[in-house]
């Protein structure tokens, strides 16, 4: 089986080729100027073509003789001037595949998407499968893109695709990492004082890989899963970083006043590679919410056994 992965050059991208590789020959699209360094040290024969999900040519040229493509690409961001970007990237970007896919006759397709997709609903505090988007005026324009992003590969399924969308929550991954998961240890790292009075939805980046080559493995296709494994108070989860890392943690609950004022040490609450500029207010609103994702469905079907938090932190503060 011929397997391409869009995105495969990030953090999940990186761990989707690692547990994909028994599976068959991979076959990874990136840019010309994406860096390999998370494959570098994994042993794998990956067959590159150089290319863009903005590049429909391209995708035609990466698609000929695949069996199934796994599409982790993707942009994330909640500052206002990389709005135009997100829905290129994160909406078009995954119709110029579905689109390319149907032109060419791949058949399979898994869809990244994030559980920002499902949004959030003021007022409810726990979501699962069924949950449907509401316009409210808590959507950011990254979870909007990732939502449209899901009904083009809805689209494709309608038009003769085998979909299978997976929404992950944060990936917990190396410290190393600068983006996604590298921000919040380097958050608690920081010596910053406050804690979101919020939770925190999170998993091992491996595990979210194991746990969709087996829904692969499952033919789970025309559905979508929750990869999360817990609810978490980010009090008591940086408590956990902070002790993996031998730092002092934040002790001070982030009180309202400081997000209606765009307080800087909001900038890396999104969890989610923002380390450099402040964050949508929305977001920090809503990481002040008792949020949870329930992963019964993955349950229900894998019986999966999640990796314990310290090992993970362990993991990602090794070299």
């Amino acid at each position: 089986m011929n397997i391409l992965i869009t995105g495969i050059t990030g953090l999940f991208g990186s761990e989707l080729a690692k547990a994909f590789a028994p599976m068959g020959n991979l076959h990874g699209l990136s840019r010309a100027s994406s860096s390999k360094s998370l494959l570098d040290q994994a042993g794998l024969t990956i067959q590159w073509h150089e290319g863009d999900v903005l590049d429909f040519n391209s995708l035609l040229d990466a698609l000929l003789g695949i069996d199934l493509v796994i599409h982790a690409a993707g942009k994330v961001s909640f500052l206002s001037k990389d709005e135009n970007q997100l829905f290129a990237v994160n909406h078009q970007g995954t119709a110029n595949l579905v689109n390319a896919m149907l032109a060419i006759g791949t058949q399979k397709l898994v869809h990244v998407s994030s559980v920002a997709a499902l949004g959030q609903v003021p007022g409810q505090e726990v979501y699962d499968e069924k949950a449907t988007w509401v316009d409210a005026p808590n959507q950011s324009a990254y979870a909007l893109s990732k939502y449209w992003g899901e009904l083009e590969v809805w689209r494709g399924e309608q038009e003769g695709l085998d979909v299978l969308i997976i929404n992950p929550s944060v990936l917990l991954g190396k410290a190393s990492y600068e983006k996604s998961s590298g921000a919040v240890y380097d958050y608690v790292k920081q010596g910053n004082p406050f804690f979101p009075k919020g939770n925190i939805n999170y998993l091992d980046v491996r595990d979210a890989a194991t746990i969709t080559r087996a829904l692969v493995e499952k033919n789970a296709w025309g559905e979508r899963f929750i990869l999360s494994k817990e609810s978490r108070s980010y009090q008591d989860f940086f408590h956990h970083v902070s002790q993996a890392f031998g730092v002092a943690g934040p002790t001070k609950s982030l009180p309202n006043w400081v997000i209606a004022i765009g307080f800087p040490v909001l900038r890396l609450l999104s969890l989610l590679g923002l380390v450099t500029a402040p964050i949508h207010e929305q977001v920090a609103r809503n990481a002040q919410r008792m949020i949870s994702y329930r992963n019964r469905k993955v349950q229900d079907l894998l019986g999966f056994h999640y990796r314990d938090l310290k090992d993970t932190l362990d993991w990602a503060k090794s070299p």
